[in-house]
């Protein structure tokens, strides 16, 4: 399999395509209060965005960062396995991973959103 456009897999954008038509409503919050048009700190993020054979709820392709919302099916020990080799491989390939819980998005947006930019920033800033 080739990776190009950063690590972009086209034969999943049928069901990324219909994952972003029914996001959840801790995706949907995040995206209208902290990541569309640009509104973190000015930096683009895509909506389920195939990377790497996976679908990444969230993606920045400049910052090298997947933001991932989980739900209540991320408690079933199969999920926690497929999320933990995700994350490897992401890793593995140079992204960062950050995850979230629904209630996490839901109940505390303004601290995710902190915790973003916080996390944006050391990023940005050489040590």
């Amino acid at each position: 399999m080739r990776y190009s456009n950063h690590h972009y897999t086209k034969y999943l954008q049928p069901y990324a395509n219909k994952l972003r038509k029914r996001m959840t409503k801790a995706e949907a919050c995040l995206w209208k209060y902290a990541l569309r048009a640009r509104k973190l700190k000015g930096y683009q993020f895509r909506r389920q965005r195939t990377v790497l054979g996976y679908i990444a709820d969230f993606m920045c392709k400049e910052l090298m960062l997947v933001i991932e919302v989980d739900g209540i099916t991320h408690h079933d020990e199969q999920v926690i396995l497929k999320d933990e080799k995700k994350q490897k491989d992401l890793e593995k390939a140079g992204f960062t991973l950050l995850r979230f819980t629904d209630d996490d998005v839901l109940n505390h947006i303004n601290a995710v959103i902190c915790c973003l930019e916080d996390w944006i920033e050391k990023k940005l800033t050489p040590e």
